[in-house]
This record gives C-alpha cells, sequence and structure tokens, in this order.
C-alpha cells in the first residue's frame, strides 16, 4: 500500500497460547499514550465475516469439509482487509489484529493438511500487499494449550483431535524456524507479564513512526 502510514500488528498461536490476554494488555498501554488503535478478529472482524465465523466455529457443523472452511477463511479475511484493515492503515492507525493470514497457514494447510502452498495462493488473493508489520507467534505445546481451554466451552476448532492440534502446532514451529524477519516468537507458558514485556521489548526496537513513544 503506498499510502499506508499505519502499522498492523497481528497475533498468532496454537489454542490456549495467550493472544487474546496479550493483545488487550498492549491495546491498554498504547491507548495510555495516545495512540489510535483497532482490534480486530478472524474469522470475524467485519459484519459479514462474523456472520461467517459463526458458521466456521459451529460444533453442529462437523461435516464442513476442509475446502470449504479454508474458502470461507479467505472469504472472512478478504472483507476484513478490504473493509477494515486498508481504510485503518491509510488513515494511520495501529491495527491489533487477533489471526490473519498465518492462522490458515497454520490451521486449514497444516491442521487440515490441504498444503502450505495452496493456501498462500489463497491468502495472496484475500489480502494482497496488505502485509503484517510484525506477527507475534505466540508458542505453547497443544497439552498446554488443551489444559487453559478445558474449564470453557469449546468451539467446532477447539474440538477437534489432539492429531490435529499437533499439526497446527508443528505448522507454527516451521514458522519460527523458517527466519522470516516479521515473526517475533514469544514463549507463551509464561506468565501474562512476561508475554507483554517480550513483545514490547520487540515493539520499541521497531522504526515506525507510530511506535516511537513506546
Amino acid at each position: 500500500m503506498s499510502n499506508r502510514t499505519g502499522c498492523l500488528i497481528t497475533f498468532e498461536g496454537p489454542e490456549g497460547s495467550g493472544k487474546s490476554t496479550l493483545i488487550k494488555s498492549i491495546a491498554s498501554v498504547l491507548l495510555d499514550i495516545g495512540a489510535e488503535i483497532i482490534e480486530v478478529r478472524e474469522p470475524g472482524g467485519t459484519p459479514v465475516g462474523e456472520k461467517i465465523r459463526d458458521v466456521l466455529l459451529d460444533k453442529e457443523l462437523p461435516e464442513l469439509c476442509a475446502k470449504t472452511e479454508l474458502l470461507l477463511m479467505v472469504a472472512s479475511r478478504a472483507q476484513l482487509v478490504q473493509e477494515t484493515l486498508q481504510p485503518a492503515l491509510a488513515g494511520g492507525k495501529i491495527i491489533l489484529c487477533d489471526r490473519y493470514a498465518e492462522s490458515s497457514e497454520a490451521y486449514q494447510g497444516g491442521g487440515r493438511e490441504l498444503g502450505t502452498a495452496k493456501v498462500r495462493e489463497m491468502n495472496s488473493y484475500a489480502i494482497g500487499d496488505v502485509i503484517p508489520d510484525v506477527t507475534f507467534l505466540c508458542m505453547v505445546p497443544p497439552e498446554i494449550g488443551r489444559q487453559r481451554t478445558s474449564s470453557r466451552e469449546l468451539d467446532r476448532m477447539e474440538l477437534e483431535s489432539i492429531a490435529f492440534h499437533d499439526r497446527v502446532y508443528k505448522a507454527y514451529c516451521d514458522m519460527a524456524d523458517s527466519g522470516e524477519k516479521r515473526f517475533v516468537v514469544i514463549d507463551a507458558s509464561k506468565t501474562p507479564e512476561e508475554m507483554m514485556s517480550s513483545a514490547f521489548e520487540h515493539l520499541k526496537k521497531m522504526e515506525h513512526q507510530l511506535l516511537k513513544l513506546l
């Protein structure tokens, strides 16, 4: 985006990785320093996307096939990019996005075994050049994540098999080991305070003008 003055920060990780808590903590600090932020989630983030989310996470729809799941995810993402992300980035806002393109690589590419290449092709069509400035990979082994989510009502994805979640975790591990500079690994087995400290340590080093006050 040639007119992009905003900053896109995305958060990824397996179930129970503490992403939502980390986002709330970062949002609170950014608001305190007067930053203009928006928080969005995937799937969802728009009226259209939220309806798609209801279908994707509905545990009463176990027959939803892997290809349909991927197409719905990409559809929600395309709507989010056009309706919300592009205008916000052009308007100089900081976006905190709970999951983005890498989630499909992990969940549909890895978990559903559709393969990374096909998912990346679909993602590329949906998001164009709206690439995150930084992506925090909140990493926690599936067995720990499942323990953390055991006390709440689980959605269709969370109810998937251990083997599925192991494949998702491996896909995220492959991202963490890829060497791509925008991926920053956060040890999600640590406390929320320690996770926030790690995230801000990186954000303070970024040269983006919207983060200079950190």
